[in-house]
Protein backbone atom coordinates (compact mmCIF):
# COMPACT_ATOMS: atom_id res chain seq x y z
CA UNK A 1 0.00 0.00 0.00
CA UNK A 2 1.27 3.58 -0.86
CA UNK A 3 2.22 5.74 2.36
CA UNK A 4 -0.38 9.08 2.04
CA UNK A 5 0.15 11.89 3.97
CA UNK A 6 -2.48 14.96 4.38
CA UNK A 7 -1.40 18.59 3.63
CA UNK A 8 -3.18 21.21 5.73
CA UNK A 9 -2.95 24.60 3.70
CA UNK A 10 -4.24 28.32 5.80
CA UNK A 11 -4.94 30.47 2.84
CA UNK A 12 -6.15 33.75 2.01
CA UNK A 13 -10.01 33.04 1.16
CA UNK A 14 -11.21 34.80 -2.50
CA UNK A 15 -12.03 33.16 -6.02
CA UNK A 16 -8.92 32.05 -7.68
CA UNK A 17 -6.89 30.29 -4.57
CA UNK A 18 -7.97 27.05 -5.08
CA UNK A 19 -7.00 27.26 -8.67
CA UNK A 20 -3.61 28.41 -7.64
CA UNK A 21 -2.98 25.44 -5.33
CA UNK A 22 -4.14 22.90 -7.41
CA UNK A 23 -2.34 23.92 -10.83
CA UNK A 24 1.12 23.96 -8.51
CA UNK A 25 0.54 20.02 -8.27
CA UNK A 26 -0.97 19.84 -11.42
CA UNK A 27 2.11 21.72 -13.28
CA UNK A 28 4.33 19.35 -11.67
CA UNK A 29 2.24 16.31 -12.20
CA UNK A 30 1.87 15.44 -8.49
CA UNK A 31 -1.26 13.93 -8.38
CA UNK A 32 -3.75 14.51 -5.77
CA UNK A 33 -5.68 11.89 -3.87
CA UNK A 34 -8.02 14.25 -2.05
CA UNK A 35 -9.15 17.63 -1.62
CA UNK A 36 -11.82 19.63 1.26
CA UNK A 37 -11.88 23.30 1.79
CA UNK A 38 -13.56 25.26 3.73
CA UNK A 39 -13.45 28.89 5.21
CA UNK A 40 -12.58 29.50 8.95
CA UNK A 41 -12.46 32.41 11.37
CA UNK A 42 -15.13 34.09 9.95
CA UNK A 43 -14.41 33.51 5.96
CA UNK A 44 -11.29 35.79 5.44
CA UNK A 45 -9.07 32.16 5.98
CA UNK A 46 -9.68 29.29 4.53
CA UNK A 47 -8.21 25.67 5.06
CA UNK A 48 -7.37 23.16 2.26
CA UNK A 49 -6.34 19.77 3.17
CA UNK A 50 -4.54 18.04 0.11
CA UNK A 51 -4.31 14.35 0.75
CA UNK A 52 -1.51 13.33 -1.39
CA UNK A 53 0.93 10.12 -2.01
CA UNK A 54 4.10 10.32 -0.24
CA UNK A 55 6.88 10.66 -2.62
CA UNK A 56 10.60 11.74 -3.05
CA UNK A 57 9.71 14.82 -4.01
CA UNK A 58 6.91 15.81 -1.91
CA UNK A 59 9.35 17.93 0.64
CA UNK A 60 9.88 20.25 -2.57
CA UNK A 61 6.12 20.27 -3.13
CA UNK A 62 5.65 21.27 0.41
CA UNK A 63 8.15 24.21 0.15
CA UNK A 64 6.93 25.59 -2.82
CA UNK A 65 3.55 25.73 -1.26
CA UNK A 66 4.43 27.85 0.92
CA UNK A 67 5.89 29.85 -0.84
CA UNK A 68 2.46 30.97 -2.93
CA UNK A 69 1.09 33.84 -2.21
CA UNK A 70 -2.02 33.49 -1.04
CA UNK A 71 -0.83 30.64 1.28
CA UNK A 72 -0.12 31.38 4.89
CA UNK A 73 0.73 27.94 6.42
CA UNK A 74 1.18 24.24 5.93
CA UNK A 75 0.74 21.69 8.14
CA UNK A 76 2.37 18.15 6.98
CA UNK A 77 0.24 15.02 8.71
CA UNK A 78 1.83 11.95 8.46
CA UNK A 79 -0.57 10.19 10.42
CA UNK A 80 -3.75 11.23 8.70
CA UNK A 81 -5.92 13.61 9.35
CA UNK A 82 -9.18 13.14 10.82
CA UNK A 83 -10.98 15.07 8.08
CA UNK A 84 -10.18 12.70 5.30
CA UNK A 85 -11.30 9.47 7.96
CA UNK A 86 -14.53 11.01 8.53
CA UNK A 87 -15.10 10.97 4.77
CA UNK A 88 -14.10 8.18 4.13
CA UNK A 89 -17.34 6.90 6.27
CA UNK A 90 -19.71 8.21 3.56
CA UNK A 91 -18.20 6.44 0.95
CA UNK A 92 -18.19 3.01 2.62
Amino acid sequence: MTKQTVLELTVKNHPGVMSHVCGLFSRRAYNVEGIACMPVNGGGTSKIWLLLNVEKRLDQMVKQADKLEDVTGVERHDGGHEVFDKMAEFVR
